[in-house]
């Protein structure tokens, strides 16, 4: 039975699975302290997404600077909802790119932007990884779910 003020939502964005991958790296670290649901941004509705305490998003960018295919139907909705639609909501983006493009990290850092343009709280500091980005990600995780639980007391 989950507790209320706990409702973790751990989502991805992920063309080739590596974002996938670590949506399910968070759930394994956060599932003692939170009610975790991990689900592909084209799983889950926007109204579950505005009902959790916590969201944090792994997000691939894929192709010129895009949104993944199971990300951009999720990102588009979530564009046009209300100014406060995620007012009360927790949130971290991880973001995976590329440096040899040109738009590192794009569909991440759209995510960013508007979950914080549309009232959501930013709790940790969104991170850009590189094609070698495990160790980094995973030390970004632990620390983000720390700050998550911090908020829990």
């Amino acid at each position: 039975m989950s507790e209320k003020g706990n409702k973790m939502s751990v989502l991805y964005g992920s063309q080739t699975g590596n974002a996938e991958m670590l949506a399910y790296d968070v759930e394994a670290i956060a599932s003692d302290d939170f009610d975790v649901q991990v689900a592909g941004l084209d799983e889950i509705s926007l109204e579950d997404i505005m009902a959790s305490d916590y969201v944090i998003i792994c997000c691939s960018t894929w192709g010129d600077g895009e949104q993944p295919d199971n990300a951009q139907d999720m990102f588009d909705e979530a564009s046009d909802s209300d100014d406060d639609a995620f007012s009360g909501t927790q949130f971290a983006i991880l973001a995976l790119g590329d440096t040899a493009f040109d738009l590192f990290c794009e569909s991440g850092k759209e995510w960013d932007e508007l979950l914080e343009g549309k009232g959501g709280s930013r709790i940790n500091e969104r991170i850009e990884c590189d094609v070698d980005y495990e160790d980094e990600a995973e030390e970004w995780i632990e620390e983000t779910v720390d700050l998550m639980k911090a908020h829990l007391a």
